[in-house]
């Protein structure tokens, strides 16, 4: 059975991956129907989950929301503060938690080595639909538009996440070939614990 464990080199990579998605908030916004802004930081959302895994991508967008209840400005436009948690965004941060999560299952399932079709597959999925599925129906919910308008409404976002989609991907992919130690999530994988010793040379 696979562990979760953490130590100091992963707090610093969960950081790091934190600040790109605030990082990425930086060129601003600009709203849909004056209610959910369109930014980058979606991307980062992806490449959280697919570069550091399901727990460790989790836990960074964990910390990055957490010190936007304290009241850091680190969402696009400058926006921070727990008011962000009740309006119509809402449900679109909490999306980023669990499809970080949920990318980081896909793409590393089993720890097994990245492919672009599962990379691709967990940032659509991950980054897309499970956003969507969380955010959709609270931004119905708070602007009280029926859930099928909002629906509609949202499908403005579509292009701009399958092309974050596509940037993520070939980010990751390319990173695995030139940094692989950038991936380096084998303390919870069954994968490192199986694998044979290299036999040891006669003195």
């Amino acid at each position: 059975m696979s562990r979760f464990r953490i130590d100091a080199t992963d707090i610093a990579r969960i950081a790091v991956f934190a600040a790109i998605v605030a990082a990425l908030g930086l060129p601003g916004a600009f709203s849909v129907f004056g209610a959910v802004p369109i930014t980058a930081q979606t991307l980062g959302v992806m490449l959280a989950g697919a570069v550091l895994g399901a727990w460790r991508g989790m836990l960074s967008m964990v910390v990055l929301l957490a010190l936007v209840a304290i009241g850091l400005p680190l969402l696009a436009g400058g926006r921070g503060g727990i008011g962000v948690f009740v309006g119509p965004s809402a449900g679109y941060l909490l999306g980023w938690v669990v499809g970080a999560f949920v990318i980081g299952l896909i793409v590393h399932a089993g720890g097994r080595k990245l492919t672009w079709a599962r990379t691709s597959l967990g940032v659509l999925l991950g980054g897309i639909g499970v956003v969507y599925a969380f955010g959709i129906p609270v931004q119905s919910f708070v602007t009280r538009l029926p859930l099928a308008e909002t629906l509609l409404q949202s499908s403005i976002f579509v292009p701009g996440d399958l092309i974050k989609a596509v940037l993520a991907t070939v980010i990751t992919m390319t990173l695995a070939r030139a940094y692989p130690r950038a991936f380096q999530n084998k303390t919870d994988s069954a994968e490192t614990l199986t694998q044979p010793l290299e036999p040891s040379r006669p003195a």
